[in-house]
């Protein structure tokens, strides 16, 4: 897909859309060692003076290891057509398959960090990790939060500064 750059701090979206009905395919790692899963949490906004996203990883996801030992990641969103292929990438283990083998989407070397990005992506944030936490139950105001952890494998923060964005020409970003 033809994409043309835009500055980190002139990305503009629509965060609830683009986090909670269009999705991200995240992906930790460098060329030769990576993996991608599926993300619907997350944020996007200004801290220490930078643009950032801001992901959520299960430890007991295959990713978890790759977003700790890696200092990049990329999120990339796609047109409608691919929606089956991240719906595999969400609910596929890397552990246990090749699961990019089982769709249609093709790797590239993204532009400024070690984290790869895919050709058929109409959004491509790269960015370069900055701060992680994990959430820790005892700080919930919301009690029904606890809900979303019925195991206890409470998510890793992980903030990424947004060091390169790619749009393409008719998303309106």
């Amino acid at each position: 897909m033809k994409r043309k750059e835009i500055s980190p701090k002139d990305f503009v979206t629509r965060p609830f859309d683009i986090w909670l009905n269009k999705w991200f395919l995240l992906s930790c790692g460098d060329e030769d060692n990576f993996n991608v899963m599926t993300v619907a949490w997350g944020s996007f906004g200004g801290v220490w003076n930078k643009p950032f996203a801001q992901i959520f990883v299960r430890p007991t996801r295959h990713t978890f290891g790759f977003c700790s030992d890696f200092p990049h990641f990329t999120l990339c969103s796609f047109p409608k057509d691919f929606r089956n292929d991240l719906n595999i990438l969400g609910s596929k283990s890397g552990r246990d398959c090749d699961k990019l083998s089982l769709t249609g989407l093709t790797v590239e070397k993204s532009k400024k960090v070690s984290s790869p990005s895919f050709k058929e992506a109409d959004l491509v944030l790269e960015c370069r990790k900055i701060y992680w936490g994990d959430l820790n139950s005892s700080n919930f105001l919301d009690k029904s939060i606890d809900e979303c952890y019925p195991q206890k494998d409470f998510h890793r923060v992980f903030f990424g500064e947004i060091v390169h964005v790619e749009s393409a020409e008719n998303l309106p970003v």
